[in-house]
């Protein structure tokens, strides 16, 4: 008789994620995530392959969750909001799909894809259909960059951070109407 299965690949992703915000990227293991699950690491190979294709299931789950929370946003203002509430919420997820280093893995092109789509449909409204991607990918810049430097303390001359970001958003935004109005 077969060994009963003792957990699922959506816990195993779910505890990786957990481990991640908590232990960084390094501490991301397999021996971590089965202790974390209840088996013993042996066991979690019947799930996933290695550490490889656990960290590439972790960002397309993350990448997953930004789409749907950005797909909530009405506007650009909150979907830009939507986004930096993403980062400071899962810090370490955050910056393993925007900036995810050498050789770390990626996910597949469809879950950016998936991501991207109320990013592109609102850049869309704002540029118009012809700029919309590159509408798109300038708020996704700034905003991942913006998102970047305040979890990796980069805002260190005083001032108000949230006024910083205000001010940007407005600016950005501004700036891509101004495309589809020119």
């Amino acid at each position: 008789m077969p060994t009963p299965d003792r957990t699922s690949l959506d816990a195993i992703v779910s505890a990786a994620r957990d481990l991640l915000e908590t232990e960084g990227l390094a501490g991301l293991t397999m021996q971590a995530v089965a202790q974390a699950v209840g088996v013993r690491a042996p066991s979690l190979y019947k799930r996933v392959q290695g550490r490889d294709e656990l960290i590439r299931r972790v960002a397309e789950a993350t990448l997953s969750d930004l789409g749907e929370r950005l797909g909530g946003a009405s506007h650009a203002r909150a979907l830009a909001d939507a986004f930096r509430a993403f980062g400071h919420e899962r810090p370490a997820a955050f910056q393993l799909v925007m900036t995810p280093g050498p050789g770390v893995p990626t996910p597949g092109l469809e879950f950016g894809v998936a991501a991207s789509r109320p990013i592109l449909q609102l850049a869309e409204e704002l540029a118009g259909k012809a700029t919309a991607l590159e509408a798109a990918r300038t708020l996704t810049a700034w905003a991942a960059g913006f998102v970047s430097m305040e979890l990796n303390g980069g805002f260190n001359l005083g001032g108000d951070v949230d006024a910083a970001w205000d001010f940007g958003v407005t600016r950005i935004v501004d700036a891509i109407r101004a495309v589809s109005a020119g």
